[in-house]
Formats: structure tokens, C-alpha cells, sequence
């Protein structure tokens, strides 16, 4: 006898400041943005009825988009229809909330799956008292920011508690590497209600493009990707140039080329390579469309990925995906993205710019070593890191809480 088909799952996802539809490149739109976006397209792929839930943060927002893959994007009305920074929407976050159980409580999902802190705030007042389950992924977390920037950290003096209290109300958590399952237990999280599911990558979009490879005799080249803030190292990066003669260096992010000139961390890098009399081999390229970044990355001898601190960190496994070795600082995701020694080079958060030099003179030097690591680099991606991976490893946690149906159960 033919067993029935499960129904579809009714998902609702909530990413306060991290729309699916924003475009990458801005001072609150990266990782995350990508990270809601795949899901939704993934999980709506498998016939699953998938709704995300994000901040109207312009007057002509329409209430509700539907996407071409069939995901909705509702806009809800809380605080001021305009860009706001996400760490200025913390007092928006009862009025979000607020929409939710309104919402819910006509159209009632089987899971919720909240993404950053702020979102799981609004998740949980949506949920409260409904009996409804609450998925919890931080994407990055308050005690991790503050160790790291102390007075500078700009986020709510209340988050590093209110994540605390988020851990111990939601149903279940993920997060996105070891290091922060260590993080959350040491906040007081049981270990027995968190699992681990990385981030993901389009691994058909970013795959090794042959054509982007350049002339033999042309500079050796380095590349790091990233938002223009501070802890992205691309400061260090520059630094260590100086130790190595023959590459350039190009940034990609942060605004559209033409405005880099206004941009403040634009303007301290461009100081910092004056400084380090490397002006003329680093090349500023502002925001690259998602469309040109497998080329970008492709054309790459090596990236460098020298954060202070990241949380996941997508751009390793694009590269990786694209054939190119990676030098990561050895922190957060990065510990698990990059293997080092197969992949690429782990190297210190806080080591000597001579010292990042030599290794990566070490890699330059070597052309057999690197094609080695890039081919593991892909190998690997292809193994851990498609999205297909990640939306089983998070429809299992869906299923242990509610009627969304196990990855086994539904036809990808």
C-alpha cells in the first residue's frame, strides 16, 4: 500500500534587520541576508509553505512579496519605514513581536526559526503561551562582540542577558560552529539542546571559473572580501604586504567603488597603505555583484580571511567552492570552514604582520601546494557545505519539534 505523502511544513522565519531581498554590501546586509534567503528558497524547493518575516524599512514596501521560488517576505510595520542600524532596533522589538502573535494567532506555523537575537525576541512574544516551537540561530553573539570591541561595542547594553534568557525559552538552538556551542554553554544553554548546522554555499554558482585565471608573469594575487568594519583585518592584510613584493592586494565591499571616498574605513586603509608604501598594489574595489564574485574569487592565488573575530564566516567556503586556498585567522567558524594544512593555513588572531608575510610568500612560492589545497578546498565544500546539507541538518531539528516532515520524507 503507497504510504500518503507528508504534508508540507508551515515555516515561518524571522530576520529583524536581515532581509532576503537586500542587496549585499551594506553595513547591515551580508552573511545573514544569504544565509535566510537559501533556507527559505531551499526549504519552499522541498514543497514546504515558508514565510519570512522582516522589518518594513521603506514607505513603498509592499505588506507582503512573494519570490520566484514561491517563498513570502512579509514586511512588518515596526518603528520607522526607513534604513535604520540594526543595533538602533532594539525598541521596535516588542512592536514586531506584537505583529507576530497577531499574525499567528490566524495563521498558525509549525515552527519558528528566529535568526539573530533581536529576531528572537519577537519570535518568542509571537509564540508565547501558543505552544508553537521556536528555533533559535544567532548568527553572532553579544558576549563574543563585547570581549572582542569592549566600549565600542554599539549593540544594546541588555544583549548579552537577553541572549542569555533567548537560550533557555527557545525550544531548541542552532548554531553554526563548535566554537559557539562552547559559548552558549558557557552562558548557561544545556548542550543537549543545541546542535550544530553550518552556513551554506551555492556551490553550482560558486564553482572554479577556468576563464578567470590570468597571464602567467602578471602579479601574484591576494583578495579579501568582506564588509568595511574594523575587524575584518583587511588592515592587516595591507600590512603584510609590505612583506611580499611581487602581489597585489584587492578588497572587495563595502560601497560601490565610486563612493568609497566617503567611507571612513575606506579612507583608514587607504592611509594605512600609504603608511606601508604598498599604495599602488592595493586595489579598493568597493561592492562586487554576487554575479562577478565567482570570477573574483577564481582569479585569486590566495584569500585572506584575518578577522579578529567571525562568528561563521561565508566568504572561506565561497573561496574554497571556487578552488582557491584560504589563510584564516584561526576564530570562530573559521576553525571549522578552513582545515588547516588541507585547505589552507590557519594563522594567529593577533600575530606579527612579518609573520602572516612569510606564509604567505610560503603559499606563493609553492603553486603545486596551493592547487592541492584548492582542490581539497572544493572537495570539501562539495561535502559539508551545500545548501541541500544544510537544510537537512535543519529540517531535523524542525522535525523533533513539530510536523515538518524529516529530510528522508520529502523529495528534494
Amino acid at each position: 500500500m503507497t504510504q500518503p505523502k507528508p504534508r508540507p511544513g508551515r515555516i515561518a522565519l524571522v530576520s529583524e534587520h536581515a532581509s532576503p531581498l537586500a542587496e549585499l554590501g551594506g553595513p547591515d546586509a551580508g552573511g545573514q541576508n544569504v544565509y535566510v534567503a537559501q533556507l527559505a528558497r531551499h526549504l519552499a524547493r522541498r514543497g514546504h509553505d515558508v514565510t519570512v518575516y522582516t522589518r518594513r524599512d521603506s514607505p513603498g514596501a509592499p505588506p507582503m512579496v512573494r519570490t520566484a521560488h514561491g517563498v513570502k517576505v512579509v514586511h512588518v510595520p515596526a518603528g520607522p519605514p526607513t534604513a535604520v542600524a540594526k543595533d538602533e532596533l532594539f525598541d521596535w522589538m516588542p512592536e514586531f513581536g506584537a505583529h507576530l502573535a497577531r499574525t499567528w494567532r490566524h495563521t498558525r506555523p509549525d515552527v519558528v526559526h528566529a535568526h539573530f537575537w533581536m529576531s528572537g525576541l519577537a519570535a518568542l512574544t509571537g509564540a508565547r503561551d501558543t505552544g508553537i516551537p521556536v528555533v533559535q540561530t544567532y548568527h553572532a553573539l553579544g558576549t563574543v562582540k563585547r570581549r572582542y570591541q569592549g566600549t565600542e561595542d554599539s549593540s544594546p547594553r541588555e544583549r548579552v542577558e537577553l541572549e542569555a534568557r533567548i537560550g533557555l525559552e527557545a525550544d531548541a538552538i542552532i548554531a553554526t560552529c563548535a566554537d559557539e556551542v562552547d559559548e552558549l554553554v558557557a552562558m548557561g544553554v544545556e548542550r543537549n539542546r543545541i546542535g550544530v548546522v553550518p552556513c551554506g554555499v551555492d556551490t553550482a554558482h560558486f564553482s572554479p571559473r577556468t576563464t578567470a585565471r590570468r597571464p602567467g608573469g602578471a602579479r601574484h594575487r591576494l583578495l579579501s572580501v568582506g564588509r568595511l568594519v574594523p575587524r575584518k583585518g583587511f588592515d592587516r592584510a595591507i600590512r603584510a604586504l609590505a612583506g611580499v613584493p611581487d602581489a597585489e592586494l584587492l578588497i572587495a565591499g563595502g560601497p560601490e567603488a565610486p563612493l568609497l571616498f566617503a567611507e571612513p574605513e575606506a579612507e583608514r586603509l587607504r592611509k594605512i597603505a600609504s603608511e606601508y608604501g604598498v599604495t599602488e598594489r592595493v586595489k579598493m574595489l568597493g561592492c562586487v555583484p554576487q554575479h562577478l564574485m565567482p570570477g573574483l574569487l577564481s582569479s585569486a592565488d590566495l584569500l585572506l580571511s584575518l578577522p579578529r573575530y567571525e562568528p561563521f564566516g561565508i566568504v572561506p567556503i565561497e573561496a574554497m567552492a571556487c578552488g582557491t586556498p584560504v589563510v584564516a585567522t584561526a576564530v570562530g567558524g573559521q576553525l571549522d570552514t578552513v582545515v588547516d594544512g588541507v585547505t589552507g593555513v590557519h594563522v594567529p588572531p593577533s600575530g606579527g604582520d612579518d609573520d602572516l608575510a612569510a606564509v604567505i610568500r610560503s603559499l606563493l612560492d609553492d603553486p603545486a601546494r596551493r592547487a592541492r589545497y584548492g582542490a581539497a578546498g572544493r572537495t570539501h565544500t562539495l561535502a559539508r557545505y551545500t545548501w541541500d546539507e544544510v537544510v537537512d541538518g535543519v529540517a531535523r531539528v524542525y522535525s523533533r519539534l513539530s510536523p515538518v516532515p524529516q529530510p528522508s520524507e520529502v523529495a528534494r
